[in-house]
């Protein structure tokens, strides 16, 4: 029985309308798949990637003025000075942003004015002396803010630039990749200047890279809240965050809490959003394959059922059974290879807009080479039952039917 690509071809431009409607939806479901699996592969890193942080004795408490009469620099003193005298704590800080969670900033830093030369994002916090310490949080290099540097908020004024930041490491490599960030001046807003090099952890995840933060010596509280950040001793953090909130409830008559949480649970929550996404691409796409597999058995399927006399008088003239069977696959591996290379232009189209929009990571060639074969093995799997039927269709039986 011949394989040659001529004559399959011709058979399937006899009936184009089930090839083009299969290849088609191996496209879509090969771009689909290899996206997916790129995504899906980015969240389970994110699971995998250390936060950098004291998670497990860490919480935050957000305040807010419910009246003009909230003093916000004088509650944020007060607040400050009774936490780090309790007993218990290990430290305590104001901040304007949750690490791990979207509550913070982000901003973009250059190497030269103007916005000029090589460039970063970065999450913003605003923190002072404590702040580092707070996290748990150590310095490679440099050193941590003075207390005389830390920026105090003063109601009804803009607080100046600040002239010097900490940032990570991750965030000073990326901006000097060939040299040492420490005493280096960037620009974003106005110059300031590296003074500290800190280790890499997840500040506020707002789409700039997850270890890219800077941190500004800045007391907030231009919007009229602010946000304590605290850290227990081990052991002592829900206890800690029980009498903090009973203070803190009754301490400012013309402020109320609106958040309390600790790290962990904000840890959790990015889990399980990352988990969950990566688990209904999961699904999604199985249901697609199978769906693809379902089109492909169902084409093969007819074109058993349409060519049973053309069957029949083969095997009359010889053909065994393997070729019948390896004719269907054939086949069906034009069609998927069709759907394979139009799904492949589509995969990667879709792979740079989501690098574009959303700053996912390029897509590894690998994952489209990988879905192509995947959906290939696969596709010849559907095909396979039905070119077996085609295969036991006796001689006789098939020159008979008209």
């Amino acid at each position: 029985m011949s394989l040659n690509i001529r004559p399959l071809i011709s058979a399937l431009k006899r009936n184009p309308t089930g090839a083009l409607l299969v290849a088609l939806q191996v496209s879509i479901t090969l771009a689909v798949l290899v996206n997916a699996a790129w995504i899906v592969r980015q969240r389970v890193l994110k699971l995998e990637q250390p936060t950098g942080i004291n998670t497990r004795d860490t919480f935050v408490v957000t305040i807010a003025g419910s009246s003009k009469q909230f003093n916000v620099a004088a509650a944020e003193s007060a607040d400050l000075a009774y936490l780090r005298a309790l007993p218990g704590v290990a430290a305590a800080t104001v901040t304007s942003g949750v690490p791990l969670s979207a509550n913070g900033g982000v901003t973009q830093l250059w190497l030269h004015p103007g916005e000029r030369g090589r460039s970063a994002g970065a999450a913003t916090l605003s923190m002072d002396a404590q702040g580092l310490r707070t996290l748990g949080v150590s310095l490679i290099a440099g050193r941590d803010f003075r207390p005389d540097e830390i920026q105090q908020f003063t109601p009804g004024k803009q607080a100046p630039p600040a002239p010097e930041v900490i940032v990570t490491a991750a965030l000073a490599r990326e901006l000097f990749p060939r040299g040492n960030a420490l005493g280096k001046t960037i620009y974003g807003s106005n110059p300031k200047t590296i003074i500290g090099v800190a280790h890499n952890f997840m500040g506020p995840q707002l789409g700039a890279p997850v270890y890219n933060t800077i941190i500004y010596p800045t007391m907030p509280g231009q919007y009229g809240g602010y946000t304590l950040l605290v850290r227990s001793t081990p052991g002592r953090r829900d206890a800690v965050l029980r009498r903090a909130k009973k203070y803190l409830a009754v301490s400012h008559p013309h402020g109320v809490i609106v958040d309390s949480l600790t790290l962990s649970w904000i840890k959790r929550q990015v889990d399980s959003g990352n988990r969950n996404v990566a688990i209904l691409l999961t699904i999604v796409t199985a249901l697609m394959l199978a769906v693809c597999c379902l089109g492909i058995f169902g084409l093969t399927t007819y074109n058993v059922g349409s060519r049973i006399r053309q069957i029949g008088t083969h095997r009359a003239l010889g053909a065994r059974k393997a070729d019948v069977v390896r004719h269907f696959l054939v086949e069906s591996a034009l069609v998927l290879s069709a759907g394979a290379l139009l799904g492949s232009v589509l995969a990667l189209l879709i792979a740079n807009w989501l690098t574009v929009h959303y700053a996912l990571p390029r897509l590894n060639l690998a994952y489209l080479l990988g879905g192509a074969l995947t959906l290939t093995a696969v596709g010849e799997l559907a095909a396979w039952q039905p070119a077996r039927r085609a295969a036991r269709i006796p001689p006789s039986l098939a020159t008979r039917t008209v």
